[in-house]
């Protein structure tokens, strides 16, 4: 939202019977590795005992005012544009079941790995006229949460949508994580699709996604700020007048 995160409280459900001590140690590491690059720092946190593995943080930041990046904003005439590739869900669902190794899982975990920091920047250079992370809703769903109860269309163009290696072959053998499924159900009568999209098309942009890139709609003359930069982006859509859908070409 433009924001600048300052610190973090931890919270962790931990199963003591079914992990040493070394394993929380280690997700606490990650946690405060990310929060440096993020120029915020941990300070302190809660405990608790869990039969399911849980972890995360509660962060407080500032903001100016008048340089909040909101979910709704979006104008006709905008460009849309996606930050990461898509495909985290359903390449930790093949990894889960054996269908992919860990190195081939590396490129996946970079990407989860990559703040959104230096596109949140960017997306304020551009006098971006809404933003938002594509994370557990995939990205119809946080697409969706832009235009709901609004005027304008999202036209979407898939042959545009970055995607991770494996991630078609991973859908065509089955290694889909129910949230995508999930997902899907719940965009019944809010997205239409054009009938060249597959039904594996269509699950890969319901992907739940972990750490997500940014979907942003700005001016389409401002897109200059990304062009000049080395952050990867793609321009995946256009908005158009109409009444709060997402339409797939």
């Amino acid at each position: 939202m433009g924001g600048m995160p300052v610190s973090a409280l931890a919270i962790a459900g931990f199963a003591s019977c079914d992990y040493e001590p070394i394993v929380l140690k280690e997700i606490l590491r990650g946690a405060v590795s990310s929060l440096n690059r993020a120029g915020a720092v941990l300070i302190g946190g809660h405990t608790f005992e869990d039969s399911e593995l849980k972890f995360g943080l509660s962060v407080t930041g500032i903001v100016k005012k008048d340089r909040i990046l909101r979910i709704s904003g979006a104008a006709e005439g905008d460009i849309i544009i996606i930050t990461k590739p898509l495909g985290v869900g359903i390449l930790s669902t093949a990894l889960k079941g054996g269908k992919i190794t860990d190195d081939e899982m590396k490129p996946a975990v970079d990407w989860m790995l990559t703040l959104n920091d230096k596109a949140s920047e960017l997306a304020l250079k551009a006098d971006a006229t809404a933003c938002t992370d594509v994370t557990g809703f995939g990205l119809l769903g946080h697409a969706y949460n832009m235009v709901r109860d609004s005027h304008i269309d999202f036209v979407i163009n898939s042959n545009n949508i970055p995607i991770l290696d494996n991630v078609l072959q991973m859908i065509n053998a089955g290694m889909v994580p129910e949230g995508a499924y999930n997902n899907l159900r719940f965009l019944v009568g809010k997205v239409e699709f054009s009938s060249a999209i597959s039904d594996e098309r269509k699950l890969l942009l319901s992907d739940p996604q972990t750490s997500g890139g940014l979907l942003i709609t700005m001016k389409e003359e401002n897109i200059k700020a990304f062009k000049d930069s080395s952050l990867f982006f793609s321009v995946i859509g256009r908005v158009v007048k109409g009444s709060g859908r997402i339409l797939i070409e």
